[in-house]
């Protein structure tokens, strides 16, 4: 399976007998249950990354119920249903949104509850601009009104809303998506915006709950990078060494020590924090 692919993957890079690592075999099985993914066209590295992140998932989790019930005596009768939802996945990924809907009629304040894996984010300009700005954006009072407006439950009818997410529960490891490919004139486009991101300190706090009590301040630990357009390009990524605190490029079968001030790109695509 390819969770077992996967892993062996990941244990001949951190072994170091190879000066680099081709993830052929784990592709190969991957495709099989992703046909989408088996042919050798460029695909969506973000939903390549969800997919992967799912799959694990679905292994890791299925393992731990089962060996929960192996654990449990044949007249316990207990279930596992409350964990089998959870996995290492979840446990370093997942996040917790909550979007606030208030009714501007009659002011009722319902909450709308969503995990996440990774967050996409719009990006606000067509220059320059922060990852700061791209959480703002994302992060910022909306307006349901129109054929957007809600059915409240107190008024009974559909009224016009606002809508304000926050984070109630912060992952171990957050993921940005850079909402790079977007419509504008009825034609899909790449944006080429030169985003800022933080190294350290990046402080979450703004936007996350009163009731979370996670850790709010991150520090970027790997970049995926899409240099190229809507149809054709090349994936790289930037990624920290966890013992050394050195970084790394890999590119293809070029995996080579950069400067930190080089994994400030224009070409940044996912960040990982």
């Amino acid at each position: 399976e390819s969770a077992t692919a996967f892993g062996c993957l990941v244990s001949d890079m951190w072994l170091g007998e190879f000066d680099y690592v081709s993830p052929e075999a784990f592709h190969s099985v991957f495709g099989k249950r992703y046909p989408a993914f088996s042919r050798r066209t460029q695909h969506d590295a973000q939903e390549f990354l969800i997919c992967v992140l799912e799959d694990l998932h679905e292994a890791f989790k299925e393992v731990r119920a089962q060996l929960c019930q192996e654990r449990q005596s044949p007249t316990a009768g207990a279930s596992t249903r409350s964990i089998s939802g959870t996995s290492i996945i979840t446990e370093l990924f997942e996040g917790q949104l909550s979007y606030g809907i208030r009714c501007l009629t009659c002011k009722a304040l319902s909450d709308r509850p969503e995990s996440f894996t990774v967050l996409s984010l719009p990006i606000p300009s067509a220059r320059v601009c922060s990852l700061q700005d791209c959480l703002e954006c994302f992060f910022q009072l909306d307006m349901l009104t129109r054929n957007n407006q809600i059915h409240c439950y107190w008024c009974g009818g559909n009224q016009d809303a606002t809508v304000k997410a926050s984070i109630t529960k912060a992952p171990q490891i957050i993921i940005f998506h850079l909402k790079r490919f977007a419509w504008q004139d009825k034609h899909r486009r790449k944006l080429s915006t030169t985003v800022w991101y933080p190294f350290s300190d990046l402080d979450l706090s703004p936007y996350i709950s009163t009731s979370c009590c996670n850790n709010t301040e991150y520090s970027l630990c790997a970049v995926v990078n899409h240099a190229g357009d809507l149809d054709y390009g090349h994936y790289t990524a930037f990624c920290k060494h966890s013992v050394t605190k050195h970084w790394y490029s890999f590119d293809d079968a070029q995996v080579t020590k950069i400067p930190d001030s080089a994994v400030q790109a224009d070409t940044a695509y996912l960040l990982f924090y």
